[in-house]
């Protein structure tokens, strides 16, 4: 989450060398060698991610090496553990708009159905249908595709913030979409809520934890203890949806040239 209100995968240096920017180094965890990217931030503490793209630590710029290596030992478990869930992820595929491809619609698999026809689309059991003038017309349907998906997106989480913002006994934020693709909800400071619209592949329970996370923001515009307790009598599993998010959002398409 880049900021207190927002939702969101070399070389060495000396030790009181000034930002340089992300190295690579390696570690030796669990029996094995574990390549990690590494960068110097202004904060206070040594912190650990996993992603898509391996074990990234951040620590400060004049944190040694000795306590940077020590803290990396110390969740050796919790790093090989995530790394192993990492591997098992599909990885995103970019969809033509093509008859016969595959995508997720709100966790379900469905099949990519183009015929000729009005320039509708509809959603069939196991199946969704786009209807065109030019079934050949790949970026047509591209376009056609997200356009239905955004609609079905709006639909979908624009209730949801109400029902949040009720049990807080407040009323139903205004809630738009955005292209986001990491930064996956955003609440500002007049109470208006941006969930990204690419949400609509994932499980709607996982989509819930976004808008659940953006509602408390109206009551706490931070990531303070109150915040976390508040949107826990929101979410209650908030910490697992968040880490099965992160999972579940690396396997969302590129579809054709859409940002």
């Amino acid at each position: 989450m880049p900021s207190p209100r927002q939702l969101t995968l070399f070389g060495q240096i000396g030790e009181r060398q000034a930002l340089q920017g992300e190295q690579r180094r390696h570690a030796f965890l669990d029996g094995r060698l574990v390549e990690y990217r590494i960068s110097r931030r202004r904060r206070r503490t040594i912190a650990i991610s996993v992603d898509a793209e391996g074990l990234a630590v951040s620590a400060p710029p004049a944190a040694p090496w000795r306590d940077i290596d020590a803290f990396i030992a110390s969740k050796a478990r919790w790093i090989t553990t995530r790394l192993e869930e990492w591997r098992s992820v599909p990885r995103p595929v970019r969809m033509f708009g093509i008859d016969g491809e595959t995508l997720c619609v709100a966790g379900e698999t469905l099949r990519l159905e183009v015929r000729r026809g009005a320039g509708t689309v509809l959603r069939e059991p196991g199946a969704l249908v786009l209807e065109l003038r030019n079934p050949l017309d790949g970026a047509a349907a591209c376009g056609a595709l997200v356009a239905w998906l955004k609609r079905t997106a709006l639909e979908a989480f624009t209730p949801r913030a109400g029902h949040f913002a009720a049990r807080l006994g407040l009323a139903a934020p205004p809630v738009t979409l955005s292209s986001a693709r990491s930064q996956w909800g955003n609440c500002d400071r007049k109470g208006r809520i941006r969930i990204a619209w690419r949400l609509v592949h994932v499980a709607p329970r996982l989509a819930d934890y976004v808008i659940a996370h953006e509602v408390a923001h109206l009551v706490e515009l931070n990531h303070s203890r109150r915040f976390w307790t508040t949107l826990k009598s929101l979410y209650p599993d908030c910490r697992k949806a968040r880490r099965e998010l992160h999972l579940a959002a690396a396997a969302i398409p590129h579809i054709g040239g859409v940002p």
